[in-house]
């Protein structure tokens, strides 16, 4: 089992594709998506308490279908056109805190990483840990997570900060439970949001020590 430490000023909250689409009241919505939303503006809060930085994401797509690849070949969400840039339907839910100092960025990929300027903006912040919440736990976020690893960061997986949906013959306790175990072996330490809180405060209390 991993336990990075965190130094709460190089650390930045990847918050995945709270969008409305994903949320509630359409057929790609996590069921459990709009519950998490209060625990990540309360963990962003910390983050931005603490010195970190807090990066919102959209998954959104050229309605002409120009940005959509072989993903547009599996995604329900872009084939009812539900990503479309410019959508309701597409925009960060009205729940979700963002304050001033938060960037919001598109991406045209499940990953926040891919066609995007996510790594540009962590590296000229001097960011070292990244923690990941978000919708949905298997796609989204985990691929996120995973891209994150692969750069080098130290990766905080939010297991209560996410959610997802059920699959054919598995249910989304299911998935979550095994993305979370999948990820501890090998990608991200397992965090909730109150012990990721809890972790930022200690940091800044070492920082301070130091």
């Amino acid at each position: 089992m991993t336990n990075f430490s965190v130094n709460p000023k190089t650390t930045a909250l990847i918050n995945v594709d709270i969008q409305n689409c994903f949320v509630q009241d359409l057929p790609v919505a996590a069921p459990g998506g709009a519950a998490i939303i209060p625990r990540i503006n309360k963990l962003a809060d910390a983050v931005r308490r603490t010195g970190g930085l807090v990066i919102h994401t959209a998954h959104v797509v050229r309605p002409d279908g120009s940005t959509t690849g072989v993903m547009g070949e599996f995604n329900a969400a872009i084939k009812a056109g539900l990503l479309y840039k410019g959508r309701p339907s597409a925009e960060l839910h009205p729940d979700l805190a963002i304050a001033e100092t938060d960037l919001v960025v598109d991406k045209p990929r499940y990953g926040a990483f891919y066609g995007t300027d996510v790594e540009l903006i962590l590296r000229n912040r001097g960011i070292e840990s990244v923690i990941v919440t978000g919708i949905t736990t298997n796609v989204c976020c985990e691929t996120t997570a995973r891209e994150a690893n692969m750069r080098d960061f130290q990766v905080f997986f939010i297991s209560d900060g996410t959610a997802t949906f059920d699959l054919p013959d598995v249910s989304a306790e299911q998935v979550q439970k095994a993305v979370c175990a999948t990820l501890a072996m090998a990608f991200a330490q397992i965090e909730t949001a109150d012990s990721m809180i809890a972790k930022l405060d200690s940091g800044v209390a070492t920082t301070k020590a130091a």
